[in-house]
């Protein structure tokens, strides 16, 4: 996920990327706080395959309340990660999908689902052994 370390003509590595944010990093926590959390992540990668309205995706986000897939979009639209479209209808719809920023991430949010699909009898295993030692 981040590039490794590269010592430049003194031999001396590189600093990370968020060593010399202008914020000490914050703005970088605060990013990969939003866009990292298991929700956002099931979000992303279900609106990848495109728009869908609130009920649908309540359903297809496996274990998510109401409330919180209502806060988990609310953030990524206010990230311009998602967003929301009204149709002025009766009743009204409303549909929710990923923006151009929001599909930059789909490719990192597919790779990392591949990667729990993979591994995840690994982690279960490491889970167990953790859990009765």
């Amino acid at each position: 996920m981040f590039a490794e370390h590269t010592a430049d003509t003194d031999g001396i590595a590189a600093p990370h990327p968020c060593e010399t944010w202008p914020d000490n990093g914050r703005g970088f926590r605060e990013t990969l706080d939003r866009i990292g959390d298991k929700w956002s992540v099931l979000v992303i990668g279900i609106l990848s395959h495109g728009p869908l309205r609130f009920g649908t995706l309540h359903k297809r986000v496996p274990g998510i309340s109401q409330r919180m897939l209502t806060l988990t979009l609310r953030h990524l639209e206010r990230d311009g990660v998602v967003s929301r479209t009204v149709y002025a209808e009766v009743p009204p719809r409303v549909e929710y999908q990923l923006t151009p920023l929001g599909e930059g991430l789909r490719a990192t949010v597919h790779a990392l689902a591949q990667w729990v699909t993979d591994h995840n009898e690994e982690i279960e295993n490491a889970r167990r052994r953790y859990d009765t030692a």
